[in-house]
């Protein structure tokens, strides 16, 4: 499955603008199967998000047009308000209309998402061309048991707003849960400033050795190309069945 990951700088509260500036990045990598956008990629990672969160699905009509014309599934999330209340909401579309979304679990209370969006309670995990894709968003990287393997997935998509200070910690959590879970991981995090944070990307796709097999340059908007492999993987994990061997939860 040939993934493009998409480290972009995102416009404050213009989904038109990144939409736009978002579909002229995948029409220079045409031909992928999976296209992965970051964190709230249409309008910035907002806490605040009365006036700012979509009601109207602009976001999410824009994804399935997308994928009709390309082809392929296209993946990121969207700040969504839904009845008077706010998700942070990662969708994942297919070419024929089918959506399937997670919504973030672990809200990043350290800046004050949990005040107001609404966190989700269930794992999602997608099939996609032979790939079992499980999604997770940002703050979710932080808590291993959330994404622990049961079996039930060969990769993990994680769509961020991962702030500059704290890339390090990003970088090594991603090829944790890689090498842990046995499993692909690709990471998208933004670059460039909203009103509280600088962001410099560090976005990679890592094999199930925990080794990068794609990655975007720090700080540019940058777009990188990675093969998923099943029979690499099939392989891998029926030569070292590390999962048989995990603690139960």
């Amino acid at each position: 499955m040939k993934t493009v990951i998409l480290q972009r700088d995102i416009t404050w509260a213009d989904p038109a603008t990144n939409c736009r500036r978002a579909e002229e990045a995948m029409e220079r990598n045409a031909g992928a199967d999976l296209y992965v956008l970051p964190e709230m990629f249409s309008t910035g990672f907002c806490t605040q998000p009365e006036g700012i969160a979509e009601r109207d699905g602009h976001s999410l009509e824009w994804m399935k047009r997308q994928a009709a014309l390309r082809q392929a599934a296209i993946a990121g999330s969207v700040a969504t308000e839904v009845e008077g209340r706010y998700y942070n909401r990662f969708y994942f579309v297919k070419p024929d209309g089918e959506v399937t979304h997670y919504d973030k679990k672990h809200l990043f209370t350290y800046g004050g998402e949990h005040l107001r969006f609404t966190p989700g309670t269930e794992r999602v995990i997608v099939e996609w061309r032979g790939v079992r894709i499980l999604l997770e968003v940002c703050y979710d990287l932080r808590f291993p048991i959330w994404a622990r393997n049961r079996g039930d997935y060969d990769m993990i998509l994680y769509v961020a707003s991962w702030p500059t200070p704290r890339v390090e910690a990003w970088s090594a959590l991603l090829v944790a849960r890689a090498i842990e879970n046995q499993c692909y991981v690709a990471g998208v995090n933004r670059v460039g400033t909203d009103p509280s944070c600088e962001y410099c990307g560090g976005s990679v796709v890592i094999d199930p050795y925990g080794k990068t097999i794609a990655t975007c340059p720090r700080g540019e908007e940058c777009e990188a190309t990675a093969e998923v492999d099943m029979e690499k993987l099939a392989a891998f994990r029926e030569k070292f069945p590390v999962l048989s061997d995990a603690d139960l939860l």
